[in-house]
């Protein structure tokens, strides 16, 4: 059982009594072509009033003609999209990522018990096609996603077809094409959605692509510095090695009106990502260039039926879902020239179940109350193998490739591990005057993790049990009728999983090795917002800062403290240990934005994000092995003060719209000391960038809509910190959309 100081124990009891704040949202149009700063407060997000938080549109993925899931988020304050390789990226909330940001799709939780430590590529095998909007939540939200939700929560809502009462039968097919000049992107998506006899409404649809290798502007180098060894580039100095993939995907979503305000929904979503490497080992650093880690599967299923609607009184709002998803993750390691090939095969099965409710409003004595409150489960199993390989063409005629094939003990993770995270909330908000608006909860949650014992890799056998309780409580004050001020305190919590207690794995800076005696790790989280909105004009900003208690990360290790036959580790750069910090991190800063609706057709938005971070020295070398780091470091991968600009007009009459964006990004040159050993982060510090956009389009609905990004026009090299590839170079997408 998780142990706590008395005094948190006294707070979150204190918190879960107290009534915690928010603003009523006041969100204007979520169709404008740059949204709103603030969220809606409505649909998956509704929990997430009174905190910073933000929306990204269904027309605005469209219009900025988003990559990927995650790379619709590139303009939205807090949040930094690291990528790993091409096919990869993950979104950095308030300077945390992975395990430490929750994904919710459509009120199912994504994350499982092998989310990896830092940067993962889980967020990426969601289809942005399938998409109506993304909901970002920054500051911790455990109190309402459960664990993980350290730095915040990423929702994501598909679209979907809603029944008609008026139509007996409609069926309305579409065809969207999409084409890119810097990797060679070519593909599509075919969807038919229909209405049967008024009651029923089908979304579902096929799409697919092929990317080639990706071309940067150049090397993204500090001056004077010596260029980074990731990643590797052809002769031209722009095309980057390891990069490129292929991309299938399916869905279908169902929906019967059971009666006026409710409805029974079924649907099946997956994703299938074949052939990816991954860019920091292709090849790795110092190694030949024929070597290569590449993922050749990964493969996302979810299928899940949900009950939803207004079900009496006390039943508002209802989420009642049942859920089965398939994680499976097959990557080969490469190695030609020493006539080797590993490869790893994971695959983890969740099924889950989730209630969420509220009451309706009441009203007693001029006092507005309502209760949110709910309860969820899910439990992971884990299948996990390795098998190494000898390919020498005279071995193989001689002796058999059988003979060659040697099953390892264990894969990356224990074979038959389980992983099981339950929770249950309840959220009181009040409005005892026209002015105040108050809010306040609490969550009780368990999480278990069982491992068996491999003596032959020396893995010891893992069964942890932890409990723990959180709470979030603040209020909100409407100074006037456009302006108001926000106070929330959250407490947040995550229980280690199967990756931080059984897995060994090839990261960023090297090797790392499990630690099967990690305890959870907890953050209290302060902010407080600001907001102005006189009608033409929404302006939020806010400030905050999170203390990590026992932080699990990395420390530094030595060849002999890796575990038996374990041959990557003791063949790697560097061997680290994920281990439970002694001390507090500290992670503060501020973000926010300014959206002004011109009269005319024209829009502008700008928004920004700085974040700084401090944590216990682990007893970490330095690069140079005799300048020792101090008692507290930089923490790992935060990101520089950084943020965008959009300028946006739209001719309503002809359907015309166009416009440009900036993002940039000052230096990151505070560095941790694992970070100065990755070799994905240049020598110095990832330099600065400013990339600007230009957008045109033409949209006649429903029948057709033509979207066209000119992206990088400066043709500027740059890197998002901490990722592998450099962004792409000066080129065009093209997507075009016909249909129904």
């Amino acid at each position: 059982m998780l142990r706590r100081p008395r005094q948190r124990l006294l707070a979150a009891l204190a918190a879960t009594l107290l009534l915690a704040g928010s603003a009523r949202a006041q969100t204007g149009d979520d169709t404008a072509e740059l949204g709103a700063t603030a969220t809606a407060a409505s649909g998956s997000a509704e929990e997430a009033r009174g905190q910073s938080s933000t929306t990204v549109t269904r027309r605005q993925m469209e219009h900025r003609v988003a990559r990927s899931t995650p790379d619709a988020l590139l303009y939205e304050p807090g949040v930094s999209v690291q990528q790993t390789a091409h096919g990869q990226a993950s979104p950095y909330v308030r300077g945390m990522t992975g395990q430490q940001v929750a994904h919710i799709y459509d009120g199912v939780r994504m994350n499982n018990g092998i989310y990896r430590q830092g940067p993962n590529q889980y967020f990426f095998v969601v289809d942005s096609h399938t998409l109506s909007r993304i909901d970002v939540v920054r500051g911790s939200a455990s109190t309402h996603y459960g664990s993980d939700a350290l730095g915040g929560a990423l929702l994501a809502t598909p679209r979907a077809a809603t029944p008609d009462p008026d139509m007996e039968l409609r069926l309305a097919p579409r065809l969207t094409g999409r084409h890119a000049t810097v990797d060679g992107e070519l593909g599509g998506r075919a969807e038919l959605e229909g209405v049967f006899a008024g009651r029923t409404g089908l979304l579902a649809g096929v799409g697919y692509r092929e990317l080639g290798k990706l071309e940067s502007a150049g090397v993204a180098k500090n001056p004077g510095r010596p260029a980074p060894l990731v990643p590797s580039l052809e002769a031209d100095g722009r095309t980057q090695r390891g990069t490129g993939f292929d991309e299938l995907t399916f869905d279908a979503r169902l929906t019967h009106q059971l009666r006026e305000g409710v409805e029974l929904t079924g649907a099946i979503y997956g994703f299938r990502e074949l052939d990816s490497p991954r860019t920091d080992q292709c090849p790795p650093p110092e190694a030949p260039i024929s070597e290569c880690l590449v993922v050749e599967e990964q493969f996302r299923t979810l299928a899940y039926a949900a009950l939803r609607g207004d079900a009496g009184d006390h039943l508002r709002g209802l989420d009642l879902n049942v859920s089965y998803q398939r994680h499976d993750e097959l990557r080969v390691r490469h190695r030609p020239d020493s006539g080797v090939r590993a490869t790893f095969d994971n695959r983890i099965d969740t099924l889950g179940a989730s209630f969420r409710a509220r009451t309706r409003e009441y009203e007693d004595g001029g006092v507005r109350w309502l209760f949110r409150y709910g309860a969820e489960g899910y439990r992971d199993e884990l299948k996990s193998g390795a098998v190494q390989r000898f390919t020498d063409e005279e071995l193989i005629a001689t002796l058999g490739e059988e003979a060659l094939t040697f099953e390892q003990s264990r894969g990356q993770y224990l074979d038959g591990s389980t992983y099981l995270t339950t929770g249950l909330f309840g959220e009181l908000e009040l409005s005892p005057l026209s002015w105040l608006t108050l809010r306040g909860g609490g969550r009780l949650a368990a999480t278990g993790a069982n491992a068996p014992r491999d003596p032959v890799s020396g893995s010891s056998a893992v069964s942890q049990r932890w409990g723990t309780a959180v709470a979030r409580a603040g209020s909100a004050v409407t100074l006037h009728p456009d302006v108001v001020l926000q106070l929330n305190y959250d407490q947040g919590f995550r229980a280690p999983n199967l990756d931080d207690l059984t897995s060994r794995q090839q990261v960023g800076p090297g090797f790392q090795f499990e630690n099967s005696e990690l305890q959870p790790e907890t953050t209290d989280t302060f902010e407080a917002g600001l907001r102005v909105t006189p009608g033409w004009l929404d302006v939020e900003s806010w400030v905050f800062a999170t203390l990590l208690d026992n932080g699990i990360t990395r420390a530094v290790r030595e060849q002999d403290d890796c575990p038996p036959e374990t041959a990557g580790c003791r063949a790697s750069r560097n061997q680290f240990q994920l281990i439970n910090a002694d001390g507090t991190t500290v992670i503060w800063g501020a973000d926010g934005g300014v959206t002004a609706r011109i009269p005319g057709g024209l829009s502008l938005r700008a928004t920004y994000a700085w974040t700084w971070g401090e944590a216990p020295n682990t007893g970490s070398r330095s690069t140079s092995g005799n300048t020792p780091f101090g008692e507290r470091v930089p923490v790992s991968r935060i990101p520089p003060l950084m943020g965008t600009a959009e300028l946006h007009y739209r001719h309503r009459p002809s359907g015309l719209y166009g416009g440009a964006a900036l993002r940039w990004a000052r230096a990151q040159t505070r560095l941790a000391p694992s970070d100065i050993f990755d070799a994905r982060i240049p020598d110095g510090g990832t330099p600065g960038y400013r990339v600007v956009v230009l957008r045109a389009g033409y949209r006649l609905p429903p029948h057709l809509r033509v979207s066209f990004v000119v992206e990088n026009l400066l043709d500027e090299p740059f890197r998002i910190h901490g990722s592998s590839i450099n962004g792409p170079g000066r080129g065009v997408i093209v997507e075009v959309s016909v249909g129904y």
